[in-house]
């Protein structure tokens, strides 16, 4: 995108399949200059060409492992040249288990990749923008505890916490910079294949998420959830007692598993 001269970049995270590959995809046709983030350099590749046959943007592919913290203070660095005005936060999985069960290993990675790494972006992209947009992508598991998903669950939390707390900071000190956190249900992508699980409820397509998310983002709302039938649950575990929502997420977490 160019406005006055200048290029535009959105970046993405996660961009190499899913809702961050739709994300990308969406923002092309909205004229957005990319830089598209992810550890599997051969599928951002792939993206790239897809986009380029279809968009007449520019595309800068950047391969890294969010999980490691100094691998992000090097991304931004590497990102100075650009203009980044958007950010997507979409990097992140989660593992479904007994607590006690999941290697400390996984859920250290986990938690460095859904907490680490979007606050470190969130922060340093949004000290070097003027005005800009940010999503940080969450999930509708971050509104409740959630058994046999505890720590995934609780990185959710923190997403969604931070992000309207931030958000309002920027509101009441005059900070031209929206965030907004998007907070799914069920999406089909990679995320059961590495979770362990599978999904009993049922999922909408990347595409459509990516597309709510969008609109969500640039009408400025604060907390998109995609779907009704997620937006009634979350209304409704507003006035439901923690000790009775448990052990109905304990159920339901532990029907995923294979």
């Amino acid at each position: 995108m160019i406005i006055r001269g200048v290029f535009m970049y959105a970046l993405i995270t996660g961009a190499s399949s899913g809702i961050g590959k739709e994300l990308a995809k969406q923002l092309a046709l909205k004229n957005y200059d990319l830089i598209i983030v992810a550890r599997r350099i051969e599928q951002l590749n792939q993206l790239k060409e897809e986009i380029c046959k279809t968009s007449p943007v520019d595309v800068v592919v950047k391969q890294c492992d969010l999980s490691a913290p100094e691998n992000c203070i090097k991304l931004v660095e590497e990102c100075r040249e650009y203009h980044v005005t958007l950010v997507v936060n979409n990097a992140g999985f989660g593992k479904v288990g007994r607590f006690e069960e999941i290697p400390l290993e996984e859920e250290l990675r986990m938690i460095s990749t859904n907490i680490t790494a979007l606050h470190i972006f969130t922060k340093l992209f949004s000290q070097s923008m003027e005005q800009g947009l940010i999503l940080n992508v969450g999930s509708i598991a971050g509104f409740q505890p959630d058994p046999m998903m505890s720590a995934y669950g609780a990185s959710k939390a923190y997403v969604i916490k931070l992000s309207r707390a931030v958000n309002y900071e920027f509101k009441k000190h005059g900070k031209n910079v929206h965030l907004s956190v998007l907070c799914p249900g069920p999406v089909d992508t990679e995320f059961n294949k590495v979770a362990n699980c599978t999904f009993n409820l049922r999922s909408i397509s990347p595409k459509k998420c990516a597309k709510i998310a969008l609109k969500g983002l640039f009408k400025k709302k604060d907390v998109i959830i995609p779907g009704f039938s997620e937006k009634l649950a979350h209304f409704l575990v507003k006035f439901v007692p923690t000790r009775l929502v448990l052990p109905i997420e304990i159920k339901m977490q532990s029907q995923k598993l294979k």
